[in-house]
């Protein structure tokens, strides 16, 4: 994505969360029979119906049990589901907590009715009421997938596991005798920014930064300074799977931040590549799929939030794309997942795991989202 057309998506999502004081929609209050269709915004890879592998479809039997046709927009960054739902026309999005929210905050999507979703018993007890979608006791969604963003490197340049972020901010010589200038990826979008927060809580435990989301500007002053300096370093700011995994293969990348997809495809095809979870921790991302304030097919979104808590979806959509499911019995209930699926996709690392979540300032205490968007806009730009 350029960086023009980033600017232009994070100054929507800016305005979105500056908007108004929340009031909450009234939730549905019984399911009827579906209306035919059913339009969601996802990452690509979330709503599978058998087109790129006949063995990942979580689509058709939907369709045929509930008569709702499902349509899908797929969206690269939160930015552009934030932007894509501010103009509506969806019933559903996937929403990552960098941007849920700000859609909850901007009024985009309403409060669920967990009574009318049967399948939220089977909901992992960590993400119950995670404040990335509960706001004032209400639920404005239900979890789907989720996973920590591992320290993925070219097992040819490091002989022996970085067991750091250093790899990817501070500048050194890798075992392979190269440097590691024009050799690592960085994440194209604002919430990088507690990736390298998240680095100096321990490098320079003096700062004194508890969240990684939440920054003095004293703070936030020393993480954008390491965020300039790691500019040089960068080779390419990412947010495509695909060219991330492309630039592992043809580009001499060496060590970037990752999801398990990427890395569970390169390693898949035999590429000379691992993860590590480094000694800092690791951000991460909890999706949560999020009805829209103006669903035109309500209860085709509720079928839909049902069925994707069904234990066989979450494992087949885990198996897929890399992930935790949000269903625990999703580790059992697939096998496309394997027995260790879960394990091997980081299940016991949600604790060492720093969520993304849309910085807020708290009465100016801390530095909000829109100077996050801003200010990473200008690093990526090299300013």
């Amino acid at each position: 994505m350029s960086v023009r057309k980033t600017a232009l998506l994070s100054a929507v999502a800016t305005a979105i969360l500056a908007s108004g004081s929340l009031q909450a929609a009234e939730a549905l209050k019984q399911v009827g029979a579906g209306e035919g269709q059913l339009d969601i915004i996802a990452w690509p890879g979330y709503i599978e119906r058998g087109e790129s592998d006949k063995n990942y479809d979580w689509v058709t039997q939907f369709e045929q049990e509930s008569g709702c046709k499902v349509n899908v927009k797929t969206a690269a960054t939160s930015d552009e589901m934030v932007s894509l739902m501010a103009k509506g026309g969806y019933d559903l999005v996937t929403a990552s907590g960098d941007a849920s929210l700000r859609l909850i905050y901007g009024k985009r999507v309403q409060p669920i009715n967990p009574d009318l979703i049967p399948n939220l018993k089977n909901l992992d007890p960590r993400l119950k009421d995670a404040p990335w979608f509960t706001v004032d006791g209400k639920s404005y969604g239900t979890p789907y997938q989720w996973g920590p963003n591992l320290l993925m490197y070219n097992t040819k340049a490091f002989t022996k596991a970085p067991d750091s972020w250093s790899a990817v901010f501070e500048p050194q010589q890798l075992a392979d005798g190269k440097a590691n200038k024009g050799r690592v990826q960085a994440y194209d979008g604002p919430i990088y920014i507690a990736d390298a927060a998240l680095y100096l809580k321990s490098a320079k435990p003096e700062l004194g930064i508890q969240d990684p989301y939440q920054l003095t500007e004293a703070q936030y002053t020393a993480v954008l300074d390491l965020l300039r300096k790691q500019h040089g370093l960068v080779h390419r700011y990412w947010h495509d799977a695909t060219v991330q995994m492309s630039d592992f293969k043809n580009e001499g990348v060496a060590a970037s931040s990752t999801w398990g997809y990427m890395a569970n495809t390169l390693k898949a095809e035999g590429q000379p590549v691992a993860t590590v979870v480094p000694k800092e921790g690791v951000t991460g991302w909890a999706d949560t799929t999020m009805l829209h304030v103006d669903a035109k097919h309500p209860s085709c979104a509720y079928k839909w939030m049902n069925w994707s808590l069904e234990p066989k979806v979450q494992g087949d959509v885990a198996a897929w794309f890399g992930s935790l499911p949000a269903a625990p019995e999703g580790c059992k209930a697939s096998a496309l997942l394997g027995a260790e699926g879960c394990a091997t996709n980081g299940f016991d690392q949600f604790d060492k795991i720093a969520f993304w979540k849309t910085p807020q300032a708290e009465g100016g205490k801390f530095v909000p989202y829109s100077r996050w968007t801003q200010d990473y806009i200008a690093i990526m730009g090299g300013r």
